[in-house]
């Protein structure tokens, strides 16, 4: 008698590759060659799971996340959806894969509409998606998703220059969860933000995740940040994957070198405790949880 039919990852890609090309000019521009952002990339994302995505500027995280939750189209390679291959998705296979993946952006003031309303702007999803027709249930949805980023949902009349920046990212996340999506992607969520408040927000995600059920993709530059939100980590760089692994089994034994400098760059955060005590004992610490 067979098992039970192995269950596809969530979300994924194969052989993925993305070049973007090189000109010169203004008036006219001469085509010099091309340049891989990502370059043979195969990599999934499990249901349930929190996968850090890492590496240094440049080496292609934030590229692959795009053509993950296609907005960007790969050069070749596949992009896949429970299983299936919806690389060429068109229409309204698009707008349903939208609406279950939803991205937060580094800079929360560059992402959100500065003619907009904090309520207007949540209110946006379900315009774009034909939810909510009525006017009195968008306007109870909206001060529930404030309420569940913890804000005051008499923020809904402000505009984003009225906001600090952490309440600007709290609106960008109350909007990408706003349509209940099932994949959360946060391409370096606290980056933009003061140390001060880069903790609030990370606990606002690991809150979120574990109430919603979201699967999370966190891409990051700083290992200790990914060490403090994720299961397992995968290290890109110059457009490749170097390394994947369970983020504890990453952190106690790298394989790559490439990793290990990653690893030597994070600061070890001094502990108040006597030397040797258990505020030592757990190596890097997240940066951001120095300062709350």
């Amino acid at each position: 008698m067979s098992g039970a039919a192995e269950v596809p990852p969530l979300a994924g890609v194969e052989q993925l590759v993305k070049r973007f090309p090189l000109t010169r000019g203004v008036v006219v521009r001469r085509r010099l060659g091309e340049v891989a952002a990502v370059d043979g990339v195969t990599l999934s994302v499990h249901e349930g799971e929190s996968l850090g995505i890492v590496g240094e500027t440049g080496s292609g995280k934030s590229t692959l996340a795009r053509i993950l939750l296609h907005l960007l189209e790969p050069t070749s390679g596949v992009v896949r959806w429970r299983g299936e291959d919806v690389t060429r998705a068109r229409g309204a296979q698009l707008a349903e894969l939208r609406r279950k993946r939803q991205l937060v952006f580094q800079d929360p003031a560059g992402s959100l509409n500065p003619r907009k309303t904090v309520g207007a702007a949540l209110a946006d999803p379900f315009a774009i998606h034909g939810l909510l027709p009525e006017r009195a249930a968008r306007a109870r949805r909206v001060a529930e998703l404030l309420e569940q980023v913890g804000l005051d949902a008499a923020l809904a009349n402000r505009y984003p220059h009225e906001l600090s920046g952490g309440m600007r990212q709290r609106v960008a996340i109350a909007r990408a969860i706003a349509l209940e999506p099932e994949l959360l992607v946060a391409d370096e969520p606290v980056s933009a933000l003061d140390v001060s408040i880069q903790a609030q927000i990370l606990t606002l995600l690991r809150e979120l995740r574990r109430e919603l059920g979201l699967t999370l993709v966190l891409i990051a530059h700083d290992l200790a940040v990914v060490r403090h939100m994720c299961d397992r980590v995968a290290v890109m760089r110059e457009g490749r994957l170097v390394e994947v692994a369970p983020v504890e089994e990453l952190y106690r034994a790298p394989r790559e070198d490439y990793t290990r400098e990653l690893l030597a760059a994070v600061p070890r955060v001094p502990s108040p405790a006597a030397p040797g005590g258990p505020g030592e004992a757990g190596g890097p610490q997240p940066s951001s949880s120095s300062s709350t």
